[in-house]
Parts: C-alpha cells; sequence; structure tokens
C-alpha cells in the first residue's frame, strides 16, 4: 500500500467523512460488467473485504475506482473494416466515400465489441479530511477525473477544487534550480525537465545527471523554465514535482519501508503501511505548500 502518484484536489472546508456513510453512497455505484455496446464502465470496488468500499484508520479513508475496458485492437477493427470496404466497393462498383467508410467501421466496432476481452483496473484515492486532501495514486489526470467524477455523482457534498499556491510549482523550481538551493526540508535530486515557453517549446530532460552545473544555469538564462523537478523531503521520501503540481515515481525510502516490515502478517501489514503513508505524505504536503507560499485564497 504504497501510492507511487498523488493527484491532488481539495477537500470543502471543514469536511467530515463518516466512513460509513461514504461506504454505504459507494456501494449505490459498484463496478459492473460491460454491457454488449460499452467500451468502459466505472464503479467502485472494495478495498479488501467483499462489501468493503472504505477503509478508514485514524481519520484517514482509502477509497478504490474499478475501470473495465474493453480490449478492441486498432488493427483487428483497421482490418475488418477494410474488408467490409471491399465487399461494398465489388457490390455497388465503387469505393465508398468518407462518411459510409466511417459508418462501416463504426458498424464493426459494435459487431466486435460484445465479443471482446475485458481488462479491469484500480485506482486507488486517500481522502485526508485532517488536512483537507484528496489525493489519486494516477500517473495521468484522466483517471484522476475519472475518480473525482464519479466521486461527485456518489457523494455530492465533496465538491473538490484544484489546489493552488502563492508561488506556481514552475516558477519555484526554476528559482530553486537557479540558485542550487532547495527550500527547507528538502534536497534537489538528479532528475529535471526544462522547457522554452511559447510555439516552439524547445525541452531539456535530465536523468541522473548533476543539476549543480552551468549548462543548466545557461538553460534557465536562455529562457527555459522548470517543469519536472526530482526532489526528496527529510531523507524520507523522494519524488519528481511538476509544474502542475502533480506529485510523480514516489519512492519512499528504506526508514518507512522497514517499519512496515515488522508487521505479524498480511493484514496487520496494510495496516501500518496505510498509517505510515498517510502520516508521512500528511507532512510531505504540508511542507511542500509552504515552500510554495502557501495556498492561494
Amino acid at each position: 500500500m504504497w501510492f507511487r502518484n498523488l493527484q491532488l484536489y481539495r477537500l470543502p472546508a471543514g469536511t467530515r467523512l463518516d466512513p460509513e456513510t461514504l461506504a454505504g453512497k459507494l456501494a449505490t455505484r459498484p463496478l459492473t460488467p460491460c454491457g454488449g455496446l460499452d467500451r468502459q464502465h466505472l464503479g467502485w470496488r472494495p478495498i479488501r473485504a467483499e462489501e468493503d468500499y472504505v477503509f478508514a484508520l485514524d481519520g484517514q479513508v482509502l477509497i478504490a475506482l474499478g475501470i473495465e475496458d474493453k480490449l478492441l485492437p486498432a488493427s483487428v477493427v483497421k482490418q475488418m473494416a477494410e474488408e467490409k470496404v471491399a465487399e461494398v466497393a465489388a457490390a455497388e462498383g465503387y469505393r465508398p466515400g468518407a462518411k459510409r467508410r466511417r459508418e462501416i467501421r463504426e458498424q464493426v466496432e459494435d459487431d466486435l465489441l460484445p465479443r471482446a476481452f475485458s481488462k479491469r483496473t484500480t485506482v486507488y484515492a486517500w481522502l485526508d479530511p485532517v488536512h483537507g486532501w484528496l489525493a489519486v495514486d494516477a500517473a495521468s489526470t484522466g483517471k484522476a477525473e475519472a475518480v473525482v467524477k464519479l466521486l461527485g455523482e456518489s457523494a455530492p457534498e465533496l465538491a473538490l477544487t484544484l489546489p493552488h499556491t502563492q508561488l506556481s510549482p514552475g516558477a519555484a523550481m526554476t528559482g530553486w534550480l537557479a540558485a542550487n538551493e532547495a527550500p527547507s526540508g528538502f534536497s534537489i535530486d538528479r532528475d529535471c525537465e526544462l522547457r522554452l515557453p511559447g510555439e516552439d517549446r524547445a525541452t531539456v530532460r535530465y536523468v541522473r545527471h548533476a543539476l549543480d552545473g552551468e549548462e543548466i544555469g545557461g538553460h534557465i538564462a536562455a529562457g527555459k523554465q522548470a517543469t519536472r523537478l526530482g526532489l526528496t523531503w527529510s531523507d524520507r521520501i523522494s519524488f519528481i514535482l511538476t509544474d502542475k503540481l502533480e506529485i510523480k515515481r514516489l519512492q519512499f525510502l528504506d526508514i518507512l519501508k522497514e517499519a512496515s516490515e515488522q508487521a505479524e502478517d498480511a493484514e496487520a501489514m496494510f495496516h501500518i503501511e496505510f498509517a505510515l503513508m498517510t502520516g508521512e505524505l500528511a507532512r510531505l504536503l504540508a511542507d511542500l505548500v509552504d515552500a510554495l507560499g502557501g495556498e492561494a485564497e
């Protein structure tokens, strides 16, 4: 139970979560199999027990969105559509126009969907009503937005918003690199991405590379801005911060994982890992917001 990414949202001020009430609301929208012509279904999945839609510990809450996708390879659709187009052309004496070809392709997809295999994935989200956060373990905003959308439909009182800080993450990261100095509690690692604003968007990426040389300063002097930067917080958690205030490639360092290994069984380990993870991430987020000048009103 270690998140790899954080897509961040703010809970409404003063949010109080009753786990049982929330679980009851999520249970009304469970994940169900795709219908014959459905490409995707979304719904809530139990965390551990068969009907346990919410896991709660010390005021922290874990929920899970299930996504079922039909697997329909584009190459198969293309091949079958081309065969149908050829049949129509042979029967009518001329190749169908673009509109007709599009209709044929759509019909092929409809014919294949009921027989297509399905794939299920789970996206976890952590709700921290104590500090007002919702964090989705997703590398892409698309999956995070799916969680937010369904959560809003299941529990409308949780009107989520995107967080905004006084300093934009991009400007702050650029400043830290230019000064070769991270904010208090953080250290700069060896990964970054610099991009030139505007239409050109020339981009330079450094991976496992020292970031304190003149080369970095030259890129910044030329107008490039940091869009990704590797950081370590308190020698406990390393991560990539993006200019959209996303946290990616989370790595909980040995001191935390060693603590979780003291658990006697899988259930105890799950509890310990969740408690450690949420406690550390809450502190990390507080320090990160402070490093970015606090939240904007």
